[in-house]
């Protein structure tokens, strides 16, 4: 992958990554600098975010497994450079995710990633998550994707009845979810329900919106 050098100095591991990702933090600490040396150069992560990998990207991405059950199947729409998905995959073991990228550069990437990682509980799919099959997934996770009407018409149709979507989403997520009520009817959602993951590990816990599917 021919990886600039890497300025170790730049964020020290916070404490909270060992919480988080436990005998696998060698792992994170692999695809932080993957994330710093390769994603960075590729242009799948601005510059001015290298420094802040962990606290803004890879911890905050990893706590959202708190909103997942144990052992289910979860596809990670546009993932980009493996976030939410990867972060999740090394924390938690026990998930079986797919990867849904679009770009070949980036679905590229993620390949690297997953095969000088090791993560067995990862496939990669170059698509787009509407070209998928119907209801797959027990799960589905995002990030900065779309506005919420346009992606519970992505998300939900992958996921199993009963299941859910699982979405990172801002402070206004509770104004969208008024505004985008009737496409997430149409597209088979329920009860809506957002919550905070990682308060008890993050100076700054990740706000997620959680979507139950219906039909």
């Amino acid at each position: 992958m021919n990886p600039r050098p890497f300025d170790s100095t730049a964020e020290a591991v916070p404490a909270a990554a060992t919480k988080i990702f436990g005998e696998r933090l060698d792992m994170a600490i692999g695809y932080h600098r993957l994330l710093a040396q390769v994603a960075s150069v590729r242009g799948f992560i601005g510059p001015k975010e290298v420094g802040r990998l962990w606290s803004r990207h890879i911890l905050n991405c990893a706590v959202v497994s708190e909103a997942l059950a144990a052992g289910i199947s979860v596809a990670d729409i546009g993932s980009g450079a493996g976030l939410p998905g990867v972060a999740l995959a090394i924390a938690r073991p026990d998930l079986n995710i797919t990867l849904i990228e679009p770009l070949l550069k980036r679905s590229t990437f993620l390949r690297e990633v997953v095969d000088e990682l090791g993560l067995d509980n990862v496939t990669v799919v170059r698509g787009r998550a509407e070209e998928q099959g119907k209801s797959l997934f027990d799960a589905t996770t995002s990030r900065a994707v779309a506005p919420l009407g346009k992606l519970v018409g992505w998300s939900l149709p992958l996921v199993k009845v009963g299941g859910s979507m699982v979405a990172m989403k801002g402070s206004t997520v509770g104004e969208e979810l008024k505004r985008d009520a009737a496409q997430i009817k149409k597209a088979g959602g329920g009860k809506a329900e957002i919550f905070t993951v990682g308060q008890t590990l993050l100076d700054e816990p990740t706000t997620v919106i959680s979507i139950a599917r219906l039909r």
